[in-house]
């Protein structure tokens, strides 16, 4: 039986992720916990009793056993990326964050944010930081941090929901419920399959072994943001299939993908590139996002990249950091020091203050 089929992805665009939504609307009634758990850098055994039961379910999803991963796979993906890093970072901005933009349905969601609009660089920096999390060394494996990380920004993601929910009156039931299974799904593929295609058409060899356990790394981290495991995919071959359903089904241009590239490409002009860089960075977008995608986002271009951009990439990208290090607490203390250059403060994973 074909695991990815239209009828599937149907179904999962009218799911989205009822532990985490129900928890989402206790702390709109709690908003004095907002604070409390931002503060978490590991996540609780045991919640005071003023948290509700909904929010107790949800920690306790985390402290469940998570499905099996080979601790080797996992110290080898990190130590992958730890090598990589100033590359993979670079790919999210030229490639993984863009790609998103170009599916209709699930941009809707994205364009709702002022802040994503008004200020991508700094939601760019966060989901670097996020990445950077999830890569911590022995993360999942006796490092139990990234599980705090990862359940906040589950729960930002459920108040996402929440507040289009309340307030988005022009919420077309078409587009599929905001941030449902298939989007997250959609949005996994883009830190697992699309870096690796993105590292390749860098000139950067990626071997089988490197691309299955990037693909298991980031299906472990789905099942703790909510995807449904069982549509998570394994292998490369399924990894290909799910992205080119998803490409066949939402793939088409629309104003809010308009709309959120040119804020994403305004933000580079002005802020983020070397000035000698500034005119091939259409021709950056579209070398990985490829002519399909590039059209549908309108980025049309035929100006070649010469070879000192790859070398930028490889040796300091996006952020500036420079040829990775060998250490991973350096290069993170470094990425925090470029970011705050550039964006003035230092990116934060936190949930959104709350009012009553």
């Amino acid at each position: 039986m074909d695991l990815y089929t239209v009828d599937r992805m149907d179904a999962l665009r009218e799911r989205q992720d009822e532990l985490a939504d129900f928890a989402a609307e206790d702390l709109i009634r709690h908003p004095e916990l907002v604070p409390v758990i931002n503060s978490w850098e590991r996540l609780p055994e045991v919640l005071p009793d003023a948290f509700p039961p909904s929010l107790m379910r949800y920690v306790a999803f985390f402290h469940q056993p998570p499905p099996e991963v080979d601790p080797i796979v996992i110290r080898q993906t990190q130590r992958f990326f730890e090598k990589n890093a100033s590359l993979v970072l670079s790919l999210l901005g030229f490639y993984s964050l863009p790609f998103t933009y170009a599916f209709a349905d699930g941009a809707e969601v994205l364009v709702r944010s002022k802040r994503i609009l008004e200020n991508p660089g700094k939601r760019l920096a966060e989901t670097a930081l996020f990445v950077m999390e999830c890569y911590r060394p022995q993360a999942f494996i006796g490092e139990t941090g990234v599980l705090a990380v990862i359940a906040k920004v589950r729960l930002i993601h459920a108040l996402s929901r929440l507040f289009i929910r309340k307030y988005a009156r022009d919420w077309n039931p078409a587009w599929g419920k905001p941030i449902n299974q298939e989007d997250m799904l959609a949005t996994n593929l883009t830190f697992s399959l699309l870096v690796y295609r993105g590292m390749e058409r860098s000139g950067v060899r990626v071997s089988t072994s490197e691309r299955e356990g990037m693909l298991r790394y980031w299906g472990l981290i789905g099942h703790y943001l909510g995807i449904d495991p069982a549509y998570l995919p394994e292998n490369s071959k399924q990894a290909f299939e799910l992205e080119r359903l998803i490409r066949k089904r939402h793939l088409k241009a629309s104003v809010a993908g308009t709309q959120l590239i040119q804020s994403l490409l305004g933000f580079y002009r002005q802020e983020m590139l070397r000035p000698e860089l500034s005119p091939i960075l259409e021709a950056m977008l579209a070398h990985y996002l490829g002519p399909e995608v590039g059209a549908v986002l309108g980025i049309r271009t035929n100006t070649p990249i010469p070879d000192r951009f790859f070398y930028f990439l490889l040796n300091s990208g996006l952020f500036g950091l420079g040829k990775s290090p060998s250490r991973y607490a350096l290069f993170y203390k470094q990425f925090l020091i470029e970011t705050k250059k550039s964006l003035g403060s230092e990116p934060r994973l936190s949930l959104p203050l709350l009012t009553r």
